[in-house]
């Protein structure tokens, strides 16, 4: 029997994954709010130092293409925490890098590293939980990645304002292996993994017109989503607002507005249904984009607090989604997870990359541009979700 919501293992499940979500996120986005600090240490320029979040991101994606269908052999719980335990100790590796050559090559291992929860975790959902609970489920997952996400920056920005950004790193790395630990007790292991041969894609994951609009969303969403926060600690120690480091890094606290809106928007899927709630997550997120054009702080803030909750119910929701589709479809679920992810990821490093030279380019106004023309794409996509036929 799978997990119904409220009974010990479906309870254990959830803790484990949101401790999996922190650490992997917490470790992946690690140097995002001390770039600056990377490029005055390193001597490189802004768009250069993106390449520490763009490598890992750009592992992560090209190591799911292996993670997903490995896991449908040899498991779903032994990848998540060989994934968690590996990526920690690259983590501390991170920390004592000699030279940015060698930086930039462990977090691309440190990526490589991290595919293996998020290449699994929602097919492990899907597989154990009663089908009712998967979307508010999904969204618990997913607010543990906000949160992790949001851990990795508010600890090593005032870190490494204080002490510099190798301590910086390495209180990161301990909070993952901190979490590796809480997930390697609680994470029950699977019930109904049967394990299979995936050795060929299956032309359904990559023709259903369902699942190539929630791979393009992922894809969009997460890219407009990165070059914000990539340039934002440039815009924000720069005038006319001139915060150090540690104040910069403060305004990830609306992460957890993040963790809130996946959470709700995975119910309200399961009430209402994944095509009516998508397209108001690109709204949110456009309005929040528009939001942060102000030469205000506090509206800058709020207007990432909207586009934090408007990208988390996107993302909450098509995440969740695709391993549904997928195996209503007659496509391993982990396969299509996996799919799905390299694009997301793929976003990010293409965006988070451009983001670099948006703003060298043309300020906040480049950036806020770049992230338009994505969140319009990824609000198209959501609509065109509506007259898809549906089987799940």
């Amino acid at each position: 029997m799978t997990y119904q919501a409220g009974e010990p293992g479906y309870r254990r499940i959830s803790l484990a994954l949101f401790a999996a979500g922190v650490a992997t996120f917490a470790s992946l986005y690690s140097t995002q709010a001390v770039l600056p600090e990377l490029s005055a240490a390193f001597h490189v320029s802004p768009a250069a130092s993106a390449w520490s979040l763009s490598l890992a991101t750009i592992g992560l994606g090209v190591a799911l293409l292996v993670t997903g269908p490995l896991s449908e052999r040899i498991g779903r719980t032994r990848l998540i925490h060989l994934s968690l335990v590996l990526s920690g100790l690259l983590g501390l590796a991170c920390a004592a890098a000699p030279s940015w050559p060698v930086l930039l090559t462990l977090r691309l291992l440190q990526g490589i590293a991290l595919a293996g929860l998020p290449a699994v975790a929602t097919a492990y959902l899907r597989e154990e939980l009663h089908p009712g609970t998967h979307a508010r489920a999904a969204g618990l997952y997913i607010g543990g990645t906000a949160l992790g996400g949001m851990a990795g920056r508010l600890t090593s920005g005032p870190i490494a304002e204080a002490y510099g950004w190798r301590p910086a790193l390495a209180a990161v790395a301990v909070i993952g292996l901190v979490c590796a630990g809480i997930a390697g007790v609680t994470l029950p292991a699977s019930r109904h993994f049967v394990a299979r041969r995936t050795s060929a894609l299956s032309a359904r994951a990559i023709t259903d017109p369902a699942l190539l609009a929630l791979y393009g969303i992922g894809a969009c969403a997460m890219g407009a989503f990165i070059a914000v926060f990539n340039a934002l600690g440039f815009r924000l120690t720069a005038a006319p607002f001139a915060l150090g480091a540690g104040a910069a890094s403060s305004v990830f606290l609306v992460y957890p507005i993040g963790s809130l809106s996946s959470a709700v928007s995975g119910r309200l899927a399961d009430r209402f249904g994944r095509r009516a709630v998508m397209p108001a997550g690109a709204v949110l997120t456009g309005a929040g984009l528009l939001l942060t054009l102000s030469g205000h702080l506090p509206v800058v803030v709020l207007g990432l607090a909207v586009l934090t909750a408007g990208f988390f119910c996107l993302h909450g929701v098509a995440s969740g989604w695709v391993p549904v589709r997928a195996h209503a479809g007659g496509v391993a679920a982990g396969q299509a997870a996996s799919l799905y992810l390299v694009a997301y990821y793929a976003g990010s490093s293409i965006a988070g990359s451009l983001a670099g030279t948006a703003w060298s380019a043309g300020g906040w106004d480049g950036v806020v541009l770049l992230s338009a023309l994505l969140i319009a794409a990824a609000g198209a996509l959501a609509l065109r979700l509506r007259k898809v036929p549906a089987i799940a």
